[in-house]
């Protein structure tokens, strides 16, 4: 078997998860209630047999740094690590990375140093289950020096993807950035049929997304990245790729989602509590590994749950009443209260007596959700402190807005951002 070295991208500013992201990075935005976004790209790679890997970090990386050394932990025989690549000056270089790869050409000596013979580049912000051996067979049996996972999709989502055209063997002939003129969608076209005779069902998603996966021959990629300035792998380096070297696609057709917006990531979520999600973290055979924490059971008295979830540590008074939401780690939900379509984060901490009483004192709420309150469709960061009686519902149905101090309306969604204090009776 080759030797397989796994670097996961950090990810930028994540703007369009801010606030999300004011002060961490998007592989740190917790999901699930108890997970964080990087424990997807380094599930995946564990389930899949391959430990050895690198997290390249730039923006706001502490509490990322913090999760990674609490949670990935091997034993010294096996050989595994993963270990964290933070942006740094050196002698060669003293500004940021300049895109995703530009930080891979800076960390070029970190996977050159021993012998692996091929490195596949994940991002640290997406949601999805795959077995990368799958797509190691592929890249093997093909003889390519690239290759890249493919989903189908339709027209819309298209034009926000990269699109590649691949000939009968399957190896990638064309590719266009985020085809929106009729002119470009033709030239990447897949018939559904030809999908269907490579084993995937199209239906009315006749066009090959580029999933952000990459798997290339190690001298392949530090040639290409020694020899050239491309900054970003899906704008430049991957086009640039097809035009000298065989690239081959790997066909993957299970749920996949990039969470790159406040929208998307509250739909991830809120699809998480289904009867039949489109992801499930309980599965067995490949699990989705986490910190452990050791908090007790969660605590519910006389409370209506229904499609849900609850993570560990709960505590959520009498006559409360949650549906179809994600109830984060820590989590303090007051009496009588109404929580939907809302993803609570929970806390850090639990407060202790000490911190109750000064509470008291100055009339500022406890960390968690008041009670008599009532949210729907919302993000609730952690570490928030909703007091009584509070109503968090966008009932002007507000698409976006920025201008208070206390939340921001994205997509439709209200996000209360880490930290913030609403007082009794505050209305959304």
């Amino acid at each position: 078997m080759p030797r397989v070295i796994c670097l996961i991208l950090g990810g930028g500013r994540g703007t369009r998860l801010y606030p999300l992201t004011k002060s961490r990075s998007k592989p740190a935005v917790p999901i699930g209630g108890k997970y964080r976004l990087i424990d997807i790209p380094i599930s995946n790679c564990i389930n899949s047999g391959l430990n050895q890997i690198f997290v390249l970090t730039q923006f706001n990386s502490v509490s990322l740094h913090r999760h990674i050394s609490n949670t990935y932990k091997f034993d010294p025989f096996s050989g595994g690590y993963v270990e964290i690549l933070a942006a740094q000056q050196t002698m060669q270089h003293e500004s940021w990375y300049q895109g995703t790869a530009d930080a891979v050409r800076r960390n070029i000596p970190y996977f050159t140093e021993s012998r692996y013979d091929l490195v596949l580049i994940l991002s640290g912000d997406q949601l999805y289950r795959m077995d990368f051996q799958d797509m190691i067979r592929t890249h093997l049996e093909n003889k390519a020096e690239a290759t890249i996972a493919a989903l189908p999709v339709a027209e819309e989502e298209a034009k926000a993807c990269g699109i590649m055209r691949i000939d009968t063997t399957g190896r990638v002939i064309d590719f266009e950035e985020k085809p929106k003129t009729p002119e470009k969608l033709a030239r990447v076209y897949t018939s559904p049929e030809w999908m269907e005779k490579m084993g995937i069902v199209a239906g009315n998603r006749p066009y090959l997304a580029s999933m952000g996966i990459y798997l290339f021959n190690r001298a392949t990629l530090v040639q290409m990245l020694a020899s050239g300035t491309a900054t970003d792998f899906g704008k430049e380096l991957f086009p640039q790729a097809i035009e000298g070297h065989r690239v081959q696609t790997h066909l993957f057709d299970s749920y996949w989602e990039d969470i790159g917006t406040i929208g998307a990531f509250h739909k991830a979520n809120i699809d998480l509590t289904r009867e039949n999600p489109p992801f499930d973290f309980t599965f067995g055979d490949h699990p989705i590994f986490t910190r452990p924490r050791y908090l007790p059971c969660s605590r519910l008295s006389g409370v209506t749950v229904n499609d849900s979830l609850i993570s560990d540590g709960c505590v959520i008074g009498r006559g409360s009443v949650i549906e179809n939401s994600v109830i984060g780690v820590r989590a303090q939900i007051g009496e009588n209260t109404t929580i939907r379509n809302t993803y609570i984060m929970g806390a850090d901490l639990y407060e202790q007596e000490r911190h109750l009483q000064e509470n008291l004192r100055s009339t500022r709420p406890r960390v968690g959700i008041g009670s008599d309150c009532i949210i729907e469709n919302a993000i609730i960061d952690k570490n928030a402190r909703i007091g009584n009686g509070v109503r968090i519902r966008n009932e002007a149905g507000v698409t976006e807005f920025d201008d208070a101090p206390h939340y921001v309306i994205r997509d439709k969604v209200v996000v209360i951002p880490k930290y913030t204090i609403l007082p009794d009776r505050s209305v959304i």
